[in-house]
This record gives C-alpha cells, sequence and structure tokens, in this order.
C-alpha cells in the first residue's frame, strides 16, 4: 500500500465527516463510501483491503469524535499527553470495523458485481450494528445519520432505523463505485447500477410521505430549560446555591403544563434537595396542572447512586433511572484492571448504578413520556422499548464535557433520527445545548442558541401508532443483510460477465 493510497483513504475518511451536523452534507458519503468500495475492488489482498479499510477508519473517527479528547483533559483532568492517547487509540480502535470489512469483501473471492453491491453495503451496515453493541456499544458517526432529516433516504428510517438507511447509502455508494471500477464498458451494468440507484432515491422520498403515527389528545405547552452552567462550575460546592437558584427562577417564570430540566440539573444527590425547594416547584407545577421532570444524582442508603429523572407536579410522583451507562464517564469497566482511571479523571460519579431495562414512561402532564438521559439517545433499539405506550421522548443531556465541538450538534442530529424512527416529538433539555423541539418528521421545529441561559417553550402534540422500525426493531435490517449475504455466497467465485447482469 503505497503513501498516496494511505494519504487517499485517510482524507477520504476525515471529508466523509462532512456529511454529518453541523456541516449537513448528505452526498459527501455517498462519495466518499463509493471511493473506499473502489479501493476495495481493485485490492489485490485482504490485507490491502485491510489496510485501506483502517485508514478510511482512523480519519473518519478522528474527525468525527475527537471532541472525546475534550471531555478527558480540559474537565476530566487527564494530563494532554495521556488524553490525546487515549482519544487516537480509541479512534484507531473503531477504524477496525471498516478494516475488517474490508478484509472479508476482498477475502470472499466474489466477483466484483457482488461485492459491490451486496457484500460490501451488507458487511458495512452489520459492522455498525454490532458497534453498537460490543463492549457497550459506541454507535456514534453511522453512516446513516449522514442522511438525516433532509436526504430523501431519511425516508427509511421509521423502516429499518439508522442502520438500514447506512445500507442504503452503502448499496448507492456501491453502485457508484461499480460504474466507475467498470467505466468504458458494460453498459447494461452501468445502466442497471443508476436505475438501482435512482429506485432507492424515490423509494426513500416515498417513504417520507407516509404517516406512520397520527397526534394523540390536545396539545400540550412544553418549557425546556437551558440553565448554562459551566461544567467547571456545576460540581463546585460554592456554586451549589446558585444553580439550585438559577433553576428555581426560570422554573418560576414558566406556564407551560410540562417543564423539563437538563441531566443532573440539581448538583447535589436527590435526598439532598431541600424539602421547601421541592416544595415550591411542585406548587408552581400544580397551578398550571403540570409537571416538572428534574435530572438529579439519587443515592440509595445501600450507598448505589443512579442518574435520575424524577417528576413533581399535578402527577404522583415518578422516576426514570438512567439504564446505558457511558464507559469511563459513568462507571469503570474491568475495575480490577482499570482502576487506576479513576485516580487520573477528575469526573465526579464515575460509578453509577444501571437503571432496570423495562422502565415505563412516566405518566406527566397529560402525556406518557419516554424519557432518556444524554448518551442514551444512541440506541435506537433501547429507546423503542417504551413504545409504543409513549406518546412524547424527552432526552435531558449534559454535552458541556464536549465544550464548543461538534458533539452537541450531531447528538442532536442523532435525536432527530430517533424522532423519524418512532414518529414522535422528541423534547430536548440540555445545559448547554444543543435544546430543541424535534418532530415526528426529524426536523427541528425550535431551538436555543448554544452556551446561553434559555427557556425553549413551545407547543407539541403527542402522539400514537407503530412505526415498522418500533414494531420490528433491528431484525428487520438483520434479515435484509443476511438474505444478502446468503445471495453473495451463493453466487460464483469467479468475475461474472456483462451479460449475466
Amino acid at each position: 500500500m503505497g503513501k498516496k493510497s494511505v494519504l487517499l483513504m485517510f482524507v477520504a475518511g476525515v471529508i466523509t465527516v462532512l456529511g454529518f451536523a453541523p456541516f449537513h452534507a448528505p452526498p459527501v458519503p455517498f462519495i466518499t463510501l463509493a471511493l473506499l468500495f473502489w479501493q476495495w475492488s481493485q485490492a489485490a489482498t485482504p490485507r490491502m483491503a485491510f489496510n485501506d479499510g483502517w485508514w478510511f477508519g482512523l480519519g473518519f473517527f478522528l474527525a468525527g469524535v475527537s471532541w472525546i479528547y475534550v471531555s478527558l483533559h480540559t474537565f476530566g483532568a487527564m494530563p494532554m499527553p495521556l488524553a490525546a492517547s487515549a482519544t487516537l487509540l480509541f479512534c484507531a480502535f473503531l477504524g477496525l470495523f471498516p478494516a475488517l470489512t474490508g478484509y472479508a469483501v476482498v477475502r470472499s473471492g466474489c466477483s466484483m458485481t457482488v461485492k459491490l453491491l451486496l457484500l460490501a453495503p451488507a458487511l458495512w451496515a452489520m459492522s455498525e450494528w454490532i458497534r453498537s453493541w460490543i463492549f457497550t456499544g459506541f454507535p456514534w458517526n453511522s453512516i446513516g445519520y449522514s442522511q438525516i432529516p433532509g436526504s430523501p433516504l431519511a425516508g427509511f428510517a421509521p423502516v429499518l432505523g439508522v442502520y438500514g438507511v447506512s445500507l442504503i447509502v452503502a448499496v448507492m455508494a456501491g453502485a457508484v463505485a461499480l460504474i466507475a471500477a467498470r467505466r468504458g464498458e458494460a453498459r447494461k451494468t452501468h445502466r442497471a447500477a443508476i436505475a438501482g440507484f435512482v429506485a432507492l432515491g424515490m423509494t426513500g422520498y416515498a417513504l417520507k410521505h407516509i404517516e406512520w403515527t397520527q397526534p394523540a389528545g390536545a396539545p400540550v405547552s412544553v418549557s425546556l430549560l437551558q440553565g448554562n452552567v459551566a461544567q467547571d462550575m456545576k460540581w463546585r460546592e460554592d456554586q451549589m446555591r446558585a444553580t439550585l437558584k438559577t433553576y428555581a427562577k426560570m422554573i418560576s417564570q414558566s406556564d407551560a403544563r410540562l417543564i423539563v430540566l437538563p441531566e443532573t440539573a440539581l448538583p447535589l444527590f436527590l435526598h439532598q434537595v431541600p424539602p421547601d425547594y421541592m416544595d415550591a416547584i411542585a406548587a408552581h407545577a400544580k397551578r398550571s396542572n403540570g409537571d416538572v421532570l428534574i435530572g438529579v444524582p439519587e443515592r440509595n442508603p445501600d450507598g448505589s447512586y443512579f442518574n435520575t429523572t424524577f417528576s413533581l407536579g399535578a402527577s404522583p410522583q415518578q422516576y426514570y433511572r438512567k439504564s446505558h451507562l457511558v464507559p469511563f464517564g459513568e462507571f469503570i469497566p474491568l475495575r480490577s484492571v482499570l482502576a487506576w482511571i479513576v485516580n487520573v479523571l477528575a469526573i465526579p460519579l464515575q460509578d453509577f448504578s444501571r437503571g432496570a431495562v423495562d422502565q415505563r414512561p412516566l405518566d406527566v402532564a397529560g402525556q406518557k413520556v419516554a424519557v432518556n438521559i444524554c448518551y442514551e439517545d444512541v440506541f435506537g433499539e433501547e429507546i423503542i422499548r417504551q413504545l409504543p405506550q409513549a406518546t412524547l421522548l424527552v432526552n435531558m443531556s449534559n454535552v458541556a464535557w464536549f465544550g464548543r465541538s461538534i458533539a452537541p450538534e450531531q447528538h442532536l442530529q442523532i435525536s432527530q433520527a430517533r424522532a423519524l424512527e418512532t414518529g414522535r416529538y422528541m423534547l430536548r433539555a440540555t445545559n448547554t445545548g444543543m435544546t430543541a423541539v424535534v418532530n415526528p418528521r426529524g426536523v427541528v421545529e425550535k431551538v436555543a442558541p448554544q452556551f446561553e441561559s434559555a427557556i425553549l417553550t413551545h407547543s407539541v402534540r403527542g402522539y400514537a401508532g407503530v412505526t415498522p422500525y418500533v414494531r420490528w426493531g433491528n431484525y428487520a435490517l438483520l434479515l435484509l443483510m443476511v438474505l444478502m449475504l446468503l445471495v453473495a455466497w451463493r453466487m460464483p467465485r469467479s468475475e461474472a460477465s456483462p451479460k449475466s447482469l
């Protein structure tokens, strides 16, 4: 593998990030993925394809998730060399997923057409799905997100989920690569590839116009509070009273029926919150016949603690406890081996307990609200556990950990995908941004400016009904990928002639 090829793949990976928020250039991943697939089709050995995929992945993840460095160094107090090394090693590990995909594609010995239209797309999407759960999962920067919400291919999200959108993008990129690889020959191949590309785009466009869910009940007014508490000040004891006062004042300024605070908005344990503070919030909510959702850490008598959301107001008090925790941020995996990290990172509350996986929606403000906390909305198959009972989705986050990086806008795009998959409004209350109201089409109806204190008030509707993705989860996609791999396996291993296409 020459230096030019290494540089080409690395740069292609970096450029792919332009397809995602905040850049929003959805055609870019088609081009860069087609280039990667074309490289694989020209690779003489599986090892060369592995190298191509790894350099592409390294560039892709370094550009897309390098904000991890900010959380480790700027706010986690990890020394700069160690934080940079940890970020590089993590991105190098993530690069193994496209690398192994390329290796398997070339190792198969299938014809170029089968590789580009069946094998590479199916294995690419499957690698994203595996990345979503292995070692607790890190599905950030799945290619499907680049098409949310403006691309015609976003129409596939309510049917196959975001990994299904990734599969469609990969198939279309494979068609582009096939045309490039066979330029000057096999006109039928070209015409078939172009027809397939157009057909998938038109199908996605048609799917975008299907009303999978329907409004249920009267509109409800909501206020999403963005306290803009600096991360390096958030847990300081001398700032606790100021933070409590900030949120009490913001709550008092809203007469919305549903008021939502960010994740761990109150920087003390639930049992330490002054009773008169809680009583004042509850009384204010009851005057609007509404409820307030508050994020706060909760400690049990046995010493275990949870990242919790609880309600105050007209409805009985209810709780949601975060189930999918962030490795090294909320718990230390393999603690007996990696305990030294606790002494390096200045991250508070590093050993949360997991909430139950089968928690039900909160019955508040006349709605059934499915709460998810921060990182949890990256896992679409977990969000749908509370559906179809839930009428609204609420995400409570604190992405101040990532500073002025692209992470908050990427996270908003991920929430937009969850709204599309479920056919529900997604309400996002964050500490520093992006606080937003996302409609069931995945479109942001209202958003607060970042790094400003804001009360975002809007009227929304609860929704009922079931999208195909809510009904099937990822099973339909997995079946489709397996069928594609079986067809590829059954095809002749020699190069197919144009006449057979």
